[in-house]
């Protein structure tokens, strides 16, 4: 087991899809490259944790106001599952992953209008994005070609790479709308030389956590630009919603499946 528990999370993924059809295995890796990047993929994936799979899919959760959280969530239980039989970590961390059976109503374009207003970047976060836009507006083309190469092959009967470049031309084209209509309507967060007196889009936050003692820092972001494994927390995420509008000093209670969390704010920095 200790030794099966050493294999990375790309190595783990990589031989999950292996034992995918054509079709599922087109279906299922855009989520679980992001789950790798997410995570970090030459980490082991015998280490990850309870907290860190609950955190992937509050955060999937958080910014998935469009499109299906579960369609997003389903790959990665899948593969988590598939770790457990396989040895690959020492307990299932697939039930951690909570998807709602509830269906929810699509929201209106005034509503997802009012969204993009409300969203709030760091100047970080909005270079990023800005760089991602960039990037896949350089791929489109590239992307035309190869549609065009495939499709000069005639038997359309089997032709996955006429399906796969097209698959990506439309993923290309949605993530372009998303990000446009994100930097329409975001704020950028000025960075501030004085230290904040409460916890805020923006800040980075010092923690100490009040059971295992470890200290933790975490700086306060939109659910856009989260990301735990890097130490970007989202203010939408359990634990980022108890901290916000807290002061130096403060305790807060975050409750999880596994127990409940106690973390002091030892320090606001901006």
């Amino acid at each position: 087991m200790a030794e099966e528990q050493k294999t990375s999370l790309t190595e783990a993924v990589t031989a999950y899809l292996a034992t995918l059809t054509q079709t599922e295995k087109q279906e299922n890796q855009q989520e679980l490259n992001k789950f790798v990047r997410w995570y970090g993929g030459e980490r082991p994936v015998g280490d990850m944790t309870v907290r860190q799979v609950e955190e992937y899919g509050a955060e999937i959760k958080a910014t998935s106001s469009v499109t299906d959280p579960i369609k997003k969530l389903e790959p990665v239980k899948s593969f988590l599952t598939y770790a457990k039989k396989k040895g690959l970590t020492p307990v299932n961390l697939a039930p951690y992953i909570r998807i709602s059976k509830t269906k929810q109503a699509a929201p209106s374009k005034k509503a997802q209008k009012k969204e993009a207003e409300q969203v709030a970047l760091t100047t970080e976060g909005h270079e990023a994005i800005k760089s991602e836009l960039e990037a896949l507006k350089t791929e489109r083309p590239r992307v035309v070609e190869q549609i065009q190469h495939a499709a000069a092959d005639k038997d359309f009967r089997e032709n996955a790479p006429l399906e796969a470049a097209r698959e990506r031309q439309g993923h290309i084209e949605a993530r372009i709308r998303e990000l446009e209509a994100t930097l329409k309507g975001a704020t950028v967060l000025e960075s501030k030389a004085t230290a904040s007196l409460i916890v805020s889009v923006g800040c980075t936050v010092l923690l100490s956590d009040l059971i295992s003692g470890e200290q933790l820092s975490y700086k306060m972001v939109s659910p856009r630009e989260a990301n735990p494994a890097l130490g970007k927390l989202s203010i939408a995420s359990p634990t980022g919603k108890a901290l916000l509008d807290k002061e130096i000093g403060n305790i807060i209670e975050v409750a999880a499946p596994m127990g409940t969390f106690k973390y002091r704010i030892d320090d606001i920095k901006t």
